[in-house]
Parts: C-alpha cells; structure tokens; sequence
C-alpha cells in the first residue's frame, strides 16, 4: 500500500520562492505556509523594486505592502512573536524583475539563488483581462520561462498558478488536461505542449509594428490593448489574459520537460471561506464590480445566461490545492500534473441564483454594509441574454444621451443615467464572458490527490468544494468580507453627499486594485 502523503514532511525545512507575493492569491498562500507549517526553512519573495526613492527595494515592499497586510491578523493575535520574528529570520527578500533574464540580477547572483531554493510557486500574473499585449505577454507568458529557468537551476519543482479559463472558447466538460486551442491551429509538439515560437514571433512583430507606428503613449496602449483582444479572439480566447496565461501554461512544459512541473487552475477566486478568517479578500473582483455597480446605483442589468452555472470558489480553498500540490511534487518527482480548483462539477451554483441571493440579501441587509451601500437600493437588477442586452442599451443610450444634451444647454453635467449606461458598457464588455459559461470546469484529479493525504491533513488543507453553503457563503461571508476588506471606510463629507443624495456616487478610491 503507498504510503499517505504528508504536507509537514514534504515541506518542512524547505526552501520556497514565491513570486507575485503582493497579489491576493500569493498572501493567502504566504500565510498558510507560515501558520500551517512553522518550521518551513525560509520562504524567498522576488519582488519588483519600486520607482522612485520613496517606493525602495524588495525589503521595503514587504514591510509595506505585505507584512503589513490584514490577511496576518489572526496570526499577529495569535502568536505575535513567532509571526515578527519569521518575518525577520525567515523571510528573503529578493529584489528582481522576473519578466528579465535571471530577475535581472547578475548570472553569479542568479546561480546563488537557486542554490537557496527547493521549490517554486510562481503566483506572478496581470490579472487585467484587457491589458495591453505586450504587457500581458511578459508576466504571463514570457516571464515563466525565466521562473523555469531558475527551477532547472535548483532542480526544483515548479507549481505554476494558471486559470480555468485557459479554456477559452471551447465548450462542454473542461478536465484537468491540457488545453487545445478552439479556433486557430498552433503546431503541437510530440511531448504534448503547443509550440509557441511562430505565434510568439507574430505577435512580437504586431507589437513591434504598433510602437514604431505611435509614439503616443495612450494611444500606442489603446491600440496594444485592442490587438491583445483581436488575436486572443482570433485564436480561440475571450480576452488577453486568459490567452497569454495559457501561453505561460505551454511555456511551461516545454522548459520543465522531463522535471516537476503541477499547474494549479483556479476558476473565479472570491473571498476566503474559513481561513484565515471568513471573508477575507483584497481588492475588487469580477463578482465584486458588478456587486459594486448595483449598489451605487450604476446598473441595473447585464447580460448572462440565468440558468448556466457560474465557478466560483474561495481564495483559500486555492490556496490548499497549491500547499498539497507542492508537497506532492517535492515527494514525487519528474511528472507533469494539471490540477483545477473549482466548484462548477462538485457543488455548482448557476448565474440566476447567484444574484437572486446578493439582490436578496442587499435589500433585506443592506444597512450591514455600510462601506458597500449609500442608500437602500430601490432598483432591481436582472440578467437578459447578449441580444436582447444590446437594444436594451441601444434604447435607453438614445434616451439618455438626449437628456445629457439638455443638462448641459442648462449648465449641468451628464444625466446620471447615461453614466450608469456607460458603467453598464464597461462591465459587460469586460466580464460579461464569465457570467455567460459554455463549459464545467472538473476536479476530480485534485479530489484524488487530496485523498492521497492523511485526515489531519485534509482537514487543514481542504479543497472540497461541497462544504461551500452557497447563501451563507455568499452572503453573509462574502458580503461581509467585501464591505470589511475590500473598501475603504467612508469620509465624513462622503457620508454627508450620500445622506443628501441618491443614488451616491462611485468613489475612484473605494476599490483597492490587487497589484502583483
């Protein structure tokens, strides 16, 4: 019988680099590591150096943007001492660009840092779904072969953080496999990956031909932004960065040929479920713009399909799928592994109920919620499909342009109604792919690997999406984690406004964007 794999004894002693650690996903990871297995040798995080003289180094980026973050409270309350001195003892601080060769460091300091690793998360992404491409290309595709070159030099494991929705286009059941591309034909390598250079070389030559086109700098990012969409479109993906996410994902398995390599799907990351603490989240996410929208009064509907299941699932739920598939692949060496973090097959929830519980439990509690809500909401909001979505659009934009065109004759600025329109536009251009599913995301090679591990281990590094209670989640967890985390608390003079005016509103400030 084969022995019980162990989360304790795989990663205890160990050395782990991480990057992206001042993303969302990459603290909760960061955290368990610290509270799940203390006497992990060091945890390594490559961060960018700031700009400018205030911004500092990687060190001082820690001490600001992480070591200061809300997601180590219960640790802080907990075992403060333990906490302070792993921050000092235990954490390295590795100032580098992981989109250069070598981080950017000199090839000696590079060699050195592998020698100082046994394991490698890279958790580094931009996480913009219309990002300029050339962007999206460096930290989500061409980054990864710099972070598998720092592996091979350590003859270390690589877990890979990547997304279900390396899908793309394609339709139906989504397994744990690798992705085929639903539209244009990419040559396909005899180990299995898709080989990237002619694509590489096209789009590198298209970005190169925009920039020696435009010197402007708004509008050579327009147009990039523009191109990104056009060729993920043309290839088989909604949006840039879904595309260059599995182009890091194929990256990937061509440099670890032969060695460790797991890559860890996640579908829609929301707040925590249970650890941290219930609700915790940093920043706005896809569910949460559309939340935000609706209660400032800015839309009233979108398109989607009600009834087609929606994935999403908690941040730490993530996190443990990434803790046990680095213990797998420290234990178990030289496979290539695909795994999802997702709830779509295990315990599913559609669209329609979705909102049906955020539009309930808004208009019944929307005084819990103070950050989130300015006034009661007195609207309702539904889903109608993308035709029907467009007319609406097109009808009620002919209607408040009119008005705004009367506003400003008399002096005043444009309707309300034609910003929420436009809020509305933006939205749907940018989600409204997630809220209109073609596919179900499976999970069973993550449930089987869980199984694998002890009862004290499955315990503490659960993944099993039929725990979720979907209105407690959503509602009271979720909600409430979003109101507490991820907004800011109101100025007086904002609550003042929104006493005297409804509906109140978007501040630019409210939303805290994840940068990573």
């Amino acid at each position: 019988m084969t022995p019980a794999l162990n989360v304790h004894a795989a990663l205890s002693g160990k050395r782990v680099l991480i990057t992206g650690s001042t993303g969302f996903l990459a603290k909760v990871v960061l955290e368990k590591l610290i509270r799940s297995v203390p006497d992990i040798a060091r945890i390594v995080l490559v961060i960018r150096g700031g700009r400018g003289k205030t911004n500092g180094d990687a060190r001082t980026r820690f001490e600001r943007d992480i070591a200061t973050s809300s997601v180590f409270d219960r640790l802080r309350a907990e075992r403060p001492a333990f906490l302070a001195e792993f921050f000092t003892e235990r954490i390295e601080c590795v100032t580098g660009e992981v989109t250069a060769p070598c981080f950017g460091l000199k090839l000696t300091e590079f060699n050195a840092l592998a020698r100082r690793v046994d394991l490698v998360i890279n958790a580094a992404a931009s996480v913009n779904f219309r990002e300029a491409l050339d962007e999206a290309l460096a930290i989500n595709a061409l980054s990864v072969q710099h972070i598998a070159e720092l592996a091979r030099a350590a003859n270390a494991p690589l877990v890979q953080v990547s997304t279900c929705y390396v899908n793309g286009y394609n339709r139906g059941d989504m397994l744990e496999q690798n992705v085929s591309p639903a539209r244009a034909a990419i040559p396909r390598h005899s180990d299995g990956h898709y080989d990237l250079y002619g694509l590489l070389q096209h789009l590198q030559h298209r970005v190169a031909a925009v920039k020696a086109e435009t010197t402007d700098p708004e509008q050579q990012t327009r147009r990039l932004t523009e191109l990104g969409i056009a060729e993920a479109n043309y290839h088989g993906w909604n949006d840039t960065y879904t595309f260059t996410k599995w182009m890091g994902e194929q990256l990937a398995m061509q440099a670890m040929r032969g060695r460790t390599l797991t890559i860890v799907r996640p579908s829609i990351i929301e707040s925590t479920l249970q650890e941290p603490a219930p609700g915790w989240i940093e920043g706005v996410k896809v569910a949460d713009a559309i939340i935000l929208a609706y209660a400032r009064g800015k839309t009233s509907f979108f398109p989607a399909k009600a009834n087609e299941i929606v994935d999403i699932v908690p941040a730490d739920l993530v996190a443990n799928s990434i803790v046990l598939a680095a213990a797998e692949a420290l234990t178990e060496r030289g496979a290539t592994r695909i795994y999802q973090a997702c709830t779509g097959s295990a315990n599913p929830i559609s669209v329609g109920r979705v909102i049906e519980l955020f539009q309930t439990e808004s208009q019944r509690n929307w005084r819990n919620y103070e950050r989130l809500f300015y006034n009661e909401p007195k609207h309702g909001f539904r889903v109608v499909s993308r035709p029907v979505f467009l007319l609406m659009l097109r009808a009620m934009s002919l209607g408040a342009t009119a008005w705004s065109g009367v506003r400003r004759l008399l002096g005043a600025g444009d309707s309300p109604k034609l910003e929420a329109l436009r809020t509305t536009q933006l939205l749907a251009l940018t989600f409204s792919f997630y809220t209109a599913p073609r596919y179900v995301f499976h999970n069973k090679s993550l449930m089987a690997l869980a199984q694998r591990f002890g009862s004290e281990d499955r315990a503490r590094y659960g993944v099993d999406p039929a725990v979720i209670d979907w209105p407690d989640y959503l509602c009271r967890i979720h909600m409430t984690g979003l109101n507490r985390y991820a907004l800011r608390p109101r100025s007086p003079k904002s609550v003042e406004a929104a006493a005297a005016a409804a509906p109140a509103p978007v501040a630019e400030t409210e939303a805290r964007p994840v940068k990573i």
